[in-house]
This record gives C-alpha cells, sequence and structure tokens, in this order.
C-alpha cells in the first residue's frame, strides 16, 4: 500500500499549478518541489485516513498541503542556515538569490492554504485551519528557538527536546491527524494519531542527532560529525555537558567555540567524551522511549489491529527497526 500511495502523491504533485508568471518567483518552487524527498507528510495524512475510510480521493489534495509548507520551511531554512546543498542539489537562494527564496517561499505558504482551503469540506474547514495555523506557528517557533540557542551559552536537556518538537515532530503529527479529521474519526482517535506522530518525530530526530555522531557516512547521506564540527547543541552534547568530569568538560571546552584546525581530531575527541560517558545508550533509550509511547497511542486508536500495520510497519522503518 506504501508503495501505491507513494506513486499517487508524486503523480498529484506533479500536477500541481503553482502559477506562470514571473517566471522567477515560480521557477523555484517547481524546482524545490521537484527534487524528490520521501513525501513522508502527505503520506502520513492518507495513512492515517486509511485507517478509517478506503475512500482517499478527496484526502489527496489537502495532505499536498503538508507537503507545500515543509517545503517551504526548507527554502527559508536554507537561507537562515546559509546553505549550499539540498537533497544533493544547490538549495534555492544558491541558484537564484536571497530575494526569490524569501518570496518563492512566501507563495508556497499561500497555496499550502489554497490547498487545504479548496479541497477541505466546508464543515471541516474552520476546524483544519485552525490546527494547520497552529501548526505553522509552531515549526516558525522551533526554527526561531533553533537559531536562538546557536548564540546562548547555556542550553538545557528539556529546552533542546521541546525545538525538536515544535521544528520537526507537531508537522508529522498534524498529518496524521489531518488524515484522520478528513476521513470523519472521532476526535480522540484523532489526538491519539497526532501524538503517535509527534511521538515518533522525537525519536526520528533524536535518531539523526544519533547517526550524525556514529553513522555510516556511506548510508547517513551527509558527514559523520557534521554537528560536532559546527558545535550544533543537540541531545548528545547537551547531555555530555551535563554528565561530564572536569576532564570530559576540559576537553569540551578546548574545542566548543573554537576555529577548526583539524576536523577530525575534534570529532574523534568529542565522540571519546560521548563514549566515556555512555551517551550512546542513553539517547538510544531515549529514542525507545518516544517509540515505544508513541506506538502505545497508535494502540488506542479504535480501528482493526490490521488497519493499523501499515503505520505501525512506517514507523518501524523510519526507524529502521525490524519489521
Amino acid at each position: 500500500m506504501q508503495t501505491d500511495l507513494q506513486t499517487l502523491l508524486t503523480q498529484a504533485l506533479a500536477q500541481l499549478d503553482y502559477g506562470q508568471q514571473p517566471a522567477t518567483l515560480y521557477d523555484p518552487i517547481r524546482y524545490i518541489m521537484g527534487l524528490g524527498g520521501k513525501r513522508l507528510r502527505p503520506l502520513l495524512t492518507l495513512l492515517g485516513g486509511q485507517l478509517f475510510t478506503d475512500d482517499l480521493g478527496p484526502l489527496v489534495k489537502p495532505a499536498l498541503a503538508t507537503e507545500v509548507f515543509h517545503n517551504f520551511t526548507l527554502v527559508h531554512d536554507d537561507l537562515m542556515d546559509n546553505a549550499p546543498l539540498r537533497r544533493g542539489q544547490p538549495t534555492v537562494h544558491e541558484r537564484w538569490n536571497a530575494s526569490t527564496a524569501i518570496l518563492s517561499g512566501d507563495v508556497m505558504l499561500v497555496r499550502a492554504y489554497e490547498l487545504l482551503f479548496e479541497h477541505v469540506p466546508p464543515a471541516l474547514l474552520p476546524q483544519v485551519l485552525r490546527r494547520f495555523s497552529q501548526t505553522a506557528a509552531e515549526v516558525c517557533e522551533g526554527q526561531q528557538w533553533d537559531m536562538n540557542f546557536e548564540q546562548e551559552a547555556t542550553v538545557s536537556i528539556a529546552q533542546y527536546l521541546d525545538m525538536i518538537r515544535l521544528k520537526t515532530a507537531v508537522l508529522l503529527g498534524f498529518a496524521l491527524e489531518l488524515g484522520a479529521v478528513l476521513a470523519g474519526a472521532p476526535a480522540a482517535d484523532a489526538e491519539h494519531l497526532r501524538q503517535f506522530g509527534t511521538d515518533i518525530g522525537l525519536a526520528f530526530q533524536l535518531r539523526d542527532d544519533l547517526l550524525d555522531v556514529y553513522g555510516d557516512a556511506a548510508t547517513f547521506g551527509k558527514r559523520v560529525g557534521g554537528d560536532i564540527l559546527a558545535d550544533k547543541k543537540t541531545y548528545l552534547l547537551l547531555t555530555a555537558q551535563a554528565q561530564g568530569g572536569p576532564i570530559q568538560q576540559a576537553t569540551l571546552g578546548h574545542y566548543l567555540g573554537q576555529p577548526v584546525t583539524d576536523a577530525e581530531a575534534k570529532i574523534q575527541a568529542v565522540r571519546a567524551v560521548y563514549d566515556e560517558l555512555q551517551i550512546r545508550p542513553q539517547t538510544e533509550a531515549l529514542i525507545n522511549q518516544y517509540f515505544e509511547a508513541g506506538l502505545l497511542h497508535l494502540e488506542r486508536v479504535a480501528v482493526p489491529a490490521a488497519r493499523k500495520e501499515s503505520l505501525r510497519r512506517l514507523a518501524l522503518q523510519l526507524l529502521e527497526r525490524e519489521v
């Protein structure tokens, strides 16, 4: 089912009309939307809906709103991060310019709202737009916290977890909730799906943090140790700072906030501190905690287990677990 739904979504995305003139405004939108990706968010909307209905046709266009919105955030985030590449290709601001990235991103946000406004049944529209607006604001809050943390000397683990919840996880939760609401699910089931998506999103982001330090570069898709080189305040670093003794603190202090003269030496030294403090198993334990909490919410959705199997398998795949 998952492959069929992804094909359906890819075909539907290819048919979207974002606008034509000026081409310098709309070509960047077609460019970023054409770079591929997992299409995870609209897939979650369809999988959330299929728990309650077999007719997914009316859910496709609203589901695409989550993908257009997600890519809007990528265009603006790449600009704020001055990132040169997205999915192996030049980012919008690199291929065009910063002003174009801002304006094209703005239009993408408008188009996301239009997809909801035009394709959500009128009786459900106020509820959907209210939840979407809340989620969109939370994603922006998460990005702002992430930027704030770059300048702040002290960030707590709780603050970091709340930041990734806002920046990454809440949109996954909304995508599932949207599918449930459009399919006529009871409010309690829609809420369990939102919580399921949020918990899985937290686990997924923490796993990404872990792979940045301990992953295989060939399969990770980017340089291992990039967060260490950038002094990024991840769960791993914040936990090490909170638990480290004088020697570990001295090692971290020697490398953090300093120009990188030997990248590999810095990565190995910080990773050694993580190893000494058992940061990897602690991170894995927290990933498991969120994963299990998410599955518990999925179990509480009042539909037959067989209908939930596709969602359960997707969650396992996202965290590279045994299906």
